[in-house]
C-alpha cells in the first residue's frame, strides 16, 4: 500500500519501542528499549515496575527513532499508539504520551489492537529489504507470546474470524514457567531454546492436550505435568526437591527438547490442519514466540509441504515493537480509523470473537 509516513509508539508490556513507517510496511526506525534484565531478578513482569521504566524511557526512545529516521514532524502523517490488551499501567503510558504528540502537533491519532500488530508485523520491510508481495489471502495466522496464543483467519485486511485460542495459559507464559522449574534464566523461551538445543537424547515425553478435534490450545496441564516430571528427575538423582541444586545439564537439556518439542508440536498442527481446512493461501506466525527457531523450522517444514508459503518476521519483529503497531496502524488510518483526545486503554481487548 501507497499512505502516509506514520510514528508509532507500543508500551503494553515491559518494550518501550517508537517507529517510524512508511506506506504501512517500509521501517525508517524502530526503537525498542528492552526491561528483560530489569524483570530477571522476579523471573517474571511485575506491573508496576513495568509501567515505571517505560515513564524513564519513552522520551529518549523517542529521540533515538528520529534520528534513525532522519525526518521531522513535518514528514508524519499521524501518530499510532497500541491501546490494548496488555498492562494497564504500561498502556497507559504509552497511550498519554501518543495522544500528548497528536494534540502538540496536530496529528490524527489512530488507536491499534496490540494482537493486530503482531498480524501486521509479517507485512514489514526492513530499510535494505527489496520490495516483496504481501502475503496471499486467505490467510491462517498464529499468533503466540506470553500473554496470548490464538489461531486466526484473514480473509482480507482487517478481517478476522476467530478459529481457536488457549483456553488457560499461553505458551510463551508456559515456557517462563517452566524455564523456571529447570533453573533456566528468565526469559524461559529462548533459554529453553538454548539448552534444548544442547540435547544428546531426545527421550523425555511430554504429554499434549489436543482438546479433540478444535482449534483451541491448553498449556495449563503441561505445566503440572512438567513439574512432575522435573520433580521425579530430581528425585532420582538424589537432589532435594526445593530447586537449591541444579539437574545435571544433560537432564536439563533432555528436559528441555521434551518440553518445547510437546507445545511445538501442537501449535504447529492446529495451524496446519486449521489452514487446509480454510483453503489459506498463505500461513502467518507472529507473536513473541514466533522466535523460536524449532517452531520455525517445524511449520516451514510442513507449510512446504502443504505448498503453502510461511510467513515470519525476523525474530526482533515477532517480540513486541513499533513497527508492527505502525503497520497495522497504516491499515487503519487508511480505513478512516481515527481516534479522539479520550482514546481509552483497554487492558482487555479481544481482536476477534468467536
Amino acid at each position: 500500500m501507497s499512505g502516509p509516513l506514520l510514528l508509532a509508539v507500543e508500551s503494553s508490556c515491559d518494550e518501550t519501542g517508537i517507529a517510524l513507517i512508511e506506506g504501512g510496511r517500509r521501517i525508517l526506525a524502530n526503537v525498542v528499549a528492552s526491561q528483560v534484565a530489569l524483570h530477571a531478578g522476579t523471573g517474571g513482569i511485575v506491573p508496576e515496575v513495568a509501567a515505571r521504566a517505560h515513564l524513564r524511557w519513552i522520551v529518549p526512545v523517542l529521540d533515538a527513532a528520529w534520528a534513525d529516521a532522519g525526518v521531522s514532524w513535518n514528514d508524519v502523517g499521524a501518530v499510532a499508539v497500541t491501546r490494548g490488551p496488555g498492562l494497564a499501567g504500561s498502556l497507559l503510558v504509552g497511550v498519554s504520551f501518543a495522544k500528548t504528540l497528536a494534540w502538540a502537533h496536530d496529528k490524527p491519532l489512530v488507536g491499534v489492537n496490540h494482537l493486530e500488530g503482531h498480524l501486521y508485523a509479517a507485512w514489514l520491510l526492513d530499510p535494505g529489504d527489496a520490495e516483496r508481495d504481501e502475503p496471499p489471502f486467505p490467510l491462517v495466522a498464529l499468533v503466540v507470546s506470553g500473554g496470548h496464543t490464538f489461531l486466526v483467519e484473514m480473509q482480507d485486511h482487517l478481517t478476522y474470524r476467530l478459529l481457536g485460542q488457549t483456553v488457560d495459559d499461553a505458551a510463551g507464559e508456559a515456557f517462563d514457567k517452566v524455564g523456571r522449574l529447570l533453573g533456566l534464566p528468565y526469559p524461559g523461551g529462548p533459554s529453553i531454546q538454548r539448552a534444548a538445543e544442547g540435547a544428546d537424547r531426545h527421550d523425555a515425553i511430554f504429554p499434549r492436550a489436543w482438546l479433540r478435534d478444535s482449534y483451541d490450545f491448553s498449556f495449563s496441564g503441561l505445566k503440572t505435568a512438567a513439574r512432575r516430571i522435573v520433580d521425579q528427575a530430581r528425585a532420582d538423582a538424589g537432589l532435594p526437591a526445593d530447586g537449591s541444586q541444579p539437574l545435571a545439564a544433560e537432564v536439563t537439556a533432555e528436559l528441555a527438547w521434551g518440553f518445547q518439542e510437546a507445545v511445538v508440536d501442537v501449535l504447529a498442527t492446529k495451524t496446519i490442519r486449521a489452514a487446509e481446512a480454510c483453503g489459506a493461501r498463505s500461513i502467518v506466525l507472529g507473536g513473541g514466540v514466533a522466535a523460536n527457531a524449532a517452531l520455525r523450522a517445524r511449520l516451514a517444514g510442513e507449510a512446504e509441504a502443504c505448498g503453502l508459503p510461511l510467513i515470519v518476521p525476523r525474530p526482533g519483529l515477532c517480540t513486541d515493537n513499533g513497527a508492527m503497531i505502525g503497520a497495522a496502524g497504516a491499515w487503519r488510518f487508511a480505513a478512516g480509523d481515527r481516534a479522539g483526545l479520550d482514546l481509552d486503554a483497554r487492558p482487555s481487548l479481544p481482536l476477534a470473537e468467536r
